[in-house]
């Protein structure tokens, strides 16, 4: 049987999205099978050999929803390999790399159900017009007025390459 591995995502704004997409690319053009779709959509983890599951941080921690399905489908995930990403803006702040340590605790209620076999953590996008809620958009507005951040998208796509490209031996 070939090895067909779920890349799944929870997403305010897309940016998790591309993510999990390009995961699910580079990971299909080292051999694997994979299925790119969002938490919502998935019901059922037993055609797949292995999971990689990412989530958009939001108050430093993963969405409800990416939660939510990590707890519903921890009998499943125990038993097979795990890799898990988060996408966060705290890694797209100047010298944003020092907060790597910070930013890798996000996922502890994740760790405290399944162990993964791999972590990474990566920035996000930063888009004003696609924060859903007003007082977000004025908060992140000042933030970016302060230079704390700066609008664009910060995703490091060879990282996400890379970092995708290991994970066939990991999902094994």
């Amino acid at each position: 049987m070939s090895q067909k591995i779920l890349v799944t995502y929870a997403t305010r704004t897309g940016a998790t999205q591309g993510v999990a997409e390009a995961i699910g690319k580079t990971m299909s053009e080292n051999g694997a099978v994979v299925d790119v779709k969002p938490m919502s959509t998935v019901s059922d983890l037993s055609p797949y050999t292995a999971v990689v599951a990412g989530s958009a941080i939001q108050a430093s921690a993963w969405l409800p929803e990416a939660v939510d399905f990590i707890r519903t489908h921890q009998g499943a995930l125990v038993q097979k390999p795990f890799a898990s990403f988060l996408v966060c803006m705290t890694l797209a702040m100047p010298n944003g790399e020092k907060y790597r340590p910070f930013v890798a605790d996000f996922i502890k209620p994740v760790r405290s159900m399944v162990s993964p076999v791999s972590e990474a953590q990566f920035a996000g996008v930063l888009d004003l017009k696609k924060i859903p809620s007003l007082g977000n958009r004025i908060k992140f507005g000042i933030s970016v007025l302060l230079g704390v951040w700066k609008q664009g998208d910060h995703r490091d796509w060879n990282a996400i390459k890379s970092w995708s490209a290991s994970l066939s031996s990991k999902l094994n």
